[in-house]
C-alpha cells in the first residue's frame, strides 16, 4: 500500500525568528530547554526549525517561558 505524505503547516520559521530575537544559538537554547526538563538535542531542534519534525507541545510550553512570549507568536502568519 502506498503511503501518502501530507504536508502540514509548520512553525519552523517562527521558532527561528524567536530564537534569533532572543540572541540564542541552537546549542544555548537546547541547554536552556534541558534545564527545564526537555531533553532536546541541537540536531532535533534544527529539524523543528526546518520543518522536518513536528515540535512537541511540552517544548512549546518551555519555549514560551524562555522567550517570555505568547503562544500566538509561535503561530504568527500561519492563518494566511
Amino acid at each position: 500500500m502506498e503511503q501518502k505524505i501530507r504536508r502540514d503547516l509548520n512553525i519552523g520559521s517562527n521558532l527561528r525568528r524567536l530564537r534569533d530575537n532572543a540572541g540564542l544559538s541552537q546549542e544555548k537554547l537546547c541547554a536552556l530547554l534541558q534545564m527545564r526538563g526537555c531533553d532536546i538535542g541541537r540536531t532535533t531542534y534544527a529539524k523543528y526549525e526546518s520543518g522536518e519534525l513536528n515540535i512537541k507541545a511540552s517544548v512549546i510550553v518551555a519555549l514560551k517561558k524562555i522567550y517570555n512570549c505568547t503562544y500566538d507568536d509561535f503561530f504568527q502568519g500561519l492563518d494566511q
